[in-house]
């Protein structure tokens, strides 16, 4: 099962619209599932990723950016 469909399985629906609130976020959605796709537990760690692409082949590391502002 992949780990976005574990997460949103994880968190309980009625409090994701609560979370992201807290958390200053806006977000429209049709429906929950939309809202579920926005969790910050949804997201893999960038470095994670390039690390695992990195050692499969897939492609190498040229440069890594920090972010200005979010």
């Amino acid at each position: 099962m992949p780990q976005s469909t574990r997460n949103r399985r994880k968190h309980h629906p009625g409090r994701r619209s609560v979370e992201l609130e807290d958390a200053g976020v806006v977000a429209r959605a049709r429906g929950r599932r939309g809202l579920a796709e926005e969790q910050p537990a949804a997201y893999k760690r960038v470095d994670d990723v390039v690390a695992c692409v990195a050692a499969a082949g897939l492609a190498r590391k040229v440069a890594r950016l920090r972010p200005m502002g979010v």
